[in-house]
């Protein structure tokens, strides 16, 4: 399919996914439909204009996260842990992102890369497990926790002395947002991946009571690390 760019018919052809990525996206999604019974939905994708450079399939070219967004408004509806229905889905569009609805089977807490390699490497020397974790090459960390996270975090938050999660860069992913998940892209800057993968036999998810203590030291110690720098 062609496709008409600015007021010129300038035809830019769209370039299939190399069958090695478009089975290692389907792969992902159904994985986490049918071993963790996570709704999916795919999102925008990477394409090429005229130029040869890359763009977000939305064609909006100050868009916030090429490839990794929903691509419709009713995304949330659309989402779905039926196999049968991700590979239709996936058939049409084989490079979408893998999102992930939050606020159904779980929350998801985003913190600074730094931030979350610090609580990480405590929770693990301290004997507790963290759950799923996963990284975004912006530098982020998301990790899985059970449902409700928000209304505890900023009770937890208050309770520990911190104003709010913004000053400590933590941010709760909850009902109506998403978290892209491997191995979506990220523009050009490459994939999200796993640091903790689910599997079938580590079902488990924490509850965001056990890790928001750890979680909001190794915030404070990164934000006044990056102080120091400056």
């Amino acid at each position: 399919m062609n496709e008409t760019v600015g007021a010129e018919a300038t035809y830019v052809p769209r370039q299939p996914a190399p069958p090695e990525q478009s089975e290692e996206v389907l792969s992902a999604a159904l994985r986490y439909a049918e071993e963790r019974h996570w709704e999916v939905v795919p999102g925008t994708w990477l394409e090429t204009d005229e130029t040869g450079a890359p763009r977000c399939s939305c064609g909006d070219a100050e868009c916030h996260a090429p490839g990794a967004h929903p691509a419709r408004r009713d995304w949330k509806a659309a989402a779905t842990a039926s196999a049968t229905t991700l590979r239709r889905l996936w058939a049409k569009h084989p490079r979408a992102a893998v999102l992930l609805p939050t606020g159904r089977a779980f929350d998801v807490v985003d913190v600074a890369e730094g931030a979350g390699c610090l609580a990480l490497a405590r929770l693990e020397r301290e004997g507790r497990r963290p759950g799923p974790v996963a990284a975004t090459p912006d530098r982020r960390m998301y990790f899985f926790v059970l449902p409700g996270a928000t209304a505890k975090v900023i009770d937890r938050l208050h309770a520990l002395g911190y104003a709010s999660s913004a000053s400590l860069d933590l941010a709760v992913r909850g009902e109506g947002d998403w978290a892209a998940a491997p191995p979506t892209r990220f523009g050009l800057s490459g994939s999200a991946q796993w640091v903790r993968r689910p599997t079938v036999s580590y079902a488990w998810l924490p509850d965001v009571d056990d890790l928001i203590g750890t979680l909001a030291y190794a915030c404070g110690r990164e934000r006044l690390t990056a102080r120091r720098r400056v």
